[in-house]
């Protein structure tokens, strides 16, 4: 999902997920560098033309928001990553993002271990 916008699609998929929703001038103003409202508005239906966002009205008028929960588009994105530079395999990303991370602090260490446990007992 997420793996599949364009780079200015991902920042305006992303300011929803922060602000909840937001009208075309509200995505503008969030953007890092202007836009016309129509390439905004333009950007939004093709947005909403891939199932990423709805469309809304509200006392602002239409009003643009998130259709797919952000822990579901995260982690479609992170299964495409996994799949593309891993071969699809968990232990191979989890390796490669423990080698980027440096050391570990114990709680991070504790919380590791508590979700492995949990996949252990078939709990993910």
């Amino acid at each position: 999902m997420l793996g599949t916008l364009a780079p200015r699609e991902r920042q305006i998929v992303d300011i929803l997920y922060q602000r909840g929703d937001a009208t075309v001038a509200e995505v503008r103003e969030a953007l890092p560098d202007r836009l016309t409202a129509s390439a905004v508005r333009a950007m939004l239906t093709r947005l909403e033309a891939k199932g990423m966002v709805e469309r809304g009205g509200s006392e602002r008028g239409f009003v643009y928001a998130p259709r797919v929960p952000q822990s579901e588009a995260t982690r479609s994105a992170l299964s495409q990553v996994v799949k593309v530079f891993f071969n699809g395999s968990a232990v191979g990303a989890a390796s490669a993002l423990l080698d980027m991370s440096g050391p570990l602090k114990d709680r991070d260490l504790d919380e590791l271990e508590r979700l492995i446990a949990e996949a252990r007992r078939g709990g993910r």
